[in-house]
C-alpha cells in the first residue's frame, strides 16, 4: 500500500516566474507605430492643425503611451518599463534624425537647380547680383584656403597642448590651460575676428586677407581640438604606457610611437569636428577677409571670399537667380564638409595601428 502511494505521479503547479509571462508578437513596436502615425494625423486634422510637426509630436506621444499600456497588459509592468524607455529613445532616435534629413533634402532639391560644373569652375566677375549666372569658384577657392591655414595652425597647437595636459601636466599651469581653454570654448566668433582685426589689420596695419580670416577661425578651432584629443588620450590604456615604459623607451617616444597611435581615429574625429566648427563661421570672413567676385589665389595678401560669405551675400540680394546660386552654394558647403570627414577618416583607419585576429 505504502508503495502504491510512492509510486503515484504527483502533480505539482508550475512556477510562473518571468521568463514565462506572455509575450508580445515582434511585429507590435511595427504595428504600435503605424496606428500611432495614423492616430497622430487623425488628431492633427480633427483639430485643424496643419503642421506636421505637430502630427510628428502627437504620434510619438501616442507610441510611447500605446505600447505602455499594451505591454503593461500582456507583459506586466516591469517589461513595460524596459519598453517605453527602448521607445523613448528610438523617438529621440527619430526626432534627431528627421530634422537632419529635412535639411538635406530641401538643400539638394533647391541646390541641384544651378548646381554644374560651369557653376563650379567660374566666379561672379562681371556678373551682376541681380542676373541669373555666375559661379561659386572664387569661394570655394578661398574656404580650401582658409580652412586648410586655419587647420595647419590649430591642430598641432592643440594636440600638442592636449598631449601637455595628459602627459605632462600638473600644478597650477595645468589648471590655467585648462580654465581658458574652457573659457575659449564658449568664445563667440564675433570676438575672435575683432581680436584679430583690431591686433592684425589695425595695430600692425595688414589689410584683409585669407589669411587674417584664417587665424580667426585657428583661434575658434583650436579648444575644439584641445577638448577633443585631451579626452581622446585618457582613453588609452595606461597598461599601454608603463609596458613601453618598462621597456627603456623614452616617454616622448612612447607618446608619438604607442600613445598617439592608438587614439588617431578619435583624434582625427576630434579635428574634423573642429573643422567643421569653423567651415560654415561668416562673422570672422566678413570682418578680416571682406568678400570679392574676382579669384583670388593668394590668401596673404587682398579680399578673398569664402562659402559661407558667399552663401551669406546671394541671399541678402533676393532675387531668384541669387537665392538659387545660395543655395547651390549651401550644398557645395556641406558636400565639402562631407568629403573632408571621409578622407579623415580613411586616412585615421590606414594610420591605426593593426590588430591581430
Amino acid at each position: 500500500m505504502s508503495h502504491a502511494i510512492q509510486d503515484r505521479p504527483v502533480s505539482v503547479a508550475p512556477r510562473r516566474g518571468s521568463l514565462s509571462h506572455a509575450r508580445l508578437p515582434r511585429w507590435t513596436p511595427a504595428a504600435i507605430a503605424a496606428g500611432s502615425v495614423a492616430g497622430g494625423i487623425g488628431i492633427g486634422l480633427a483639430a485643424g492643425w496643419h503642421s506636421k510637426v505637430q502630427w510628428g509630436l502627437i504620434a510619438a506621444l501616442l507610441f510611447v503611451l500605446v505600447t505602455f499600456a499594451v505591454t503593461t497588459k500582456v507583459e506586466g509592468s516591469r517589461q513595460a518599463k524596459d519598453r517605453v524607455a527602448t521607445s523613448l529613445i528610438w523617438v529621440s532616435f527619430v526626432l534627431a534624425v528627421v530634422p537632419l534629413l529635412s535639411l538635406a533634402w530641401v538643400t539638394i532639391s533647391k541646390g541641384m537647380d544651378v548646381l554644374d560644373g560651369y557653376f563650379l569652375t567660374h566666379s561672379m566677375n562681371g556678373v551682376l547680383d541681380a542676373e541669373a549666372g555666375g559661379g561659386v569658384y572664387h569661394a570655394l577657392l578661398g574656404t580650401i584656403e582658409q580652412v586648410g591655414i586655419a587647420t595647419l595652425i590649430a591642430a598641432p597647437i592643440g594636440l600638442l597642448t592636449a598631449v601637455y595636459l595628459v602627459e605632462y601636466g600638473g600644478g597650477k599651469l595645468a589648471q590655467a590651460v585648462t580654465f581658458f581653454v574652457d573659457v575659449m570654448t564658449g568664445i563667440p566668433s564675433i570676438v575672435a575676428g575683432l581680436f584679430i582685426l583690431a591686433t592684425w589689420n589695425l595695430m600692425l596695419g595688414f589689410g584683409p586677407s585669407g589669411f587674417a580670416g584664417a587665424m580667426a577661425l585657428a583661434i575658434l578651432m583650436m579648444p575644439v581640438v584641445v577638448r577633443s584629443t585631451e579626452e581622446m588620450l585618457k582613453l588609452v590604456p595606461n597598461e599601454l604606457r608603463e609596458a613601453s615604459l618598462a621597456l627603456g623607451i623614452p616617454k616622448w617616444r612612447t607618446i608619438l610611437k604607442v600613445v598617439l597611435p592608438t587614439a588617431i581615429g578619435g583624434i582625427t574625429t576630434g579635428v574634423m569636428l573642429a573643422v567643421a566648427r569653423i567651415t560654415g563661421e561668416t562673422a570672422p570672413v566678413l570682418l578680416l577677409v571682406f568678400g570679392t567676385k574676382l579669384i583670388n589665389p593668394n590668401p596673404f595678401e587682398g579680399a578673398q571670399s569664402s562659402l559661407p560669405l558667399y552663401v551669406y551675400e546671394q541671399y541678402a540680394v533676393g532675387t531668384d537667380a541669387a537665392v538659387a546660386r545660395a543655395w547651390a552654394a549651401a550644398l557645395v558647403l556641406i558636400a565639402f564638409v562631407m568629403i573632408l570627414n571621409l578622407v579623415a577618416r580613411g586616412i585615421a583607419r590606414w594610420k591605426a595601428p593593426k590588430t591581430s585576429r
